[in-house]
């Protein structure tokens, strides 16, 4: 199935299963099951279960948060302390692994993530802005149009999220990120990674490829979460799950965007 890396289905068929088929059930649950009757386990979790609406709601809750976090961020850029923006960088990390591996917490750690994504957002978008004023604001809106062009291609079927389509864009975005992270381990031993930090043709063009990778990404959310929400059963926290996923891709591609533009404002 078509998905974001960060959004597991195998967590996705757990936690359905765990809806469906519950650890503790009582030998009366069962033989009134059998009779046709309704279990009381069964009509409760029928009110607490994902749905595409409650996805969207939680996701906008999760970018509200982001986008408080990012004005605190950007207001107090100038007297965050050295080495803040590392601590934030590996909390979120930590919180994002922890989400990707445990959806049950989801519903706690998401919202903190987002808060954290937003503060780290906030103080890059700063630096950004102090270097070119109004980039930020290019930005912004340049993430919010690829979004709706990528769900507007999707709800159309103008671009269709194929097997074949999804395993490349899944494939393309592991690539990007090895290069990245050999990029880093590169440069710690002294290396030139300037093909990805300066303004030269070839580092243009590999910021617009991964801006392409980091859109194209979201079809693959929107699909993934159209599905498992369609699930019968699937649990009502699995929309935080959900949400969480979507997230991690649209600060993605917005911190993509403002590298590409500072880049091209460098020429």
């Amino acid at each position: 199935m078509a998905r974001n890396p960060m959004l597991s289905e195998s967590a996705f068929e757990r936690a359905h299963n765990e809806q469906v088929h519950p650890a503790h059930v009582s030998s009366q649950d069962e033989f009134m099951e059998q009779q046709g009757f309704v279990p009381n386990y069964r009509t409760a979790a029928s009110s607490q279960v994902m749905t595409l609406q409650g996805t969207i709601n939680k996701t906008f809750v999760l970018l509200m948060l982001c986008a408080l976090g990012g004005f605190i961020g950007w207001t107090k850029a100038a007297s965050m302390p050295s080495g803040a923006w590392m601590l934030l960088t590996i909390g979120g990390f930590i919180l994002a692994i922890w989400t990707s591996f445990s959806p049950k917490v989801s519903s706690f750690t998401s919202p903190i993530y987002a808060l954290i994504e937003g503060l780290l957002l906030g103080v890059i978008s700063a630096a950004y802005n102090a270097e070119f004023p109004g980039i930020v604001l290019s930005a912004v809106l340049i993430t919010g149009i690829v979004f709706f062009v990528m769900l507007f291609l999707y709800k159309t079927g103008i671009v269709k999220v194929t097997q074949g389509f999804a395993t490349a864009i899944v494939s393309a975005t592991f690539a990007i990120a090895l290069m990245y992270l050999g990029s880093w381990i590169f440069s710690l031993f002294g290396g030139n990674i300037s093909y990805l930090t300066s303004s030269s043709p070839l580092s243009i063009v590999i910021s617009v490829v991964i801006c392409l990778v980091a859109a194209f990404n979201l079809m693959l959310d929107f699909q993934f979460i159209s599905v498992m929400a369609s699930r019968p059963e699937t649990p009502k926290y699995m929309e935080w799950y959900a949400g969480f996923g979507l997230l991690v891709t649209i600060v993605w591609l917005y911190i993509e965007i403002l590298k590409l533009l500072g880049k091209s404002k460098r020429r």
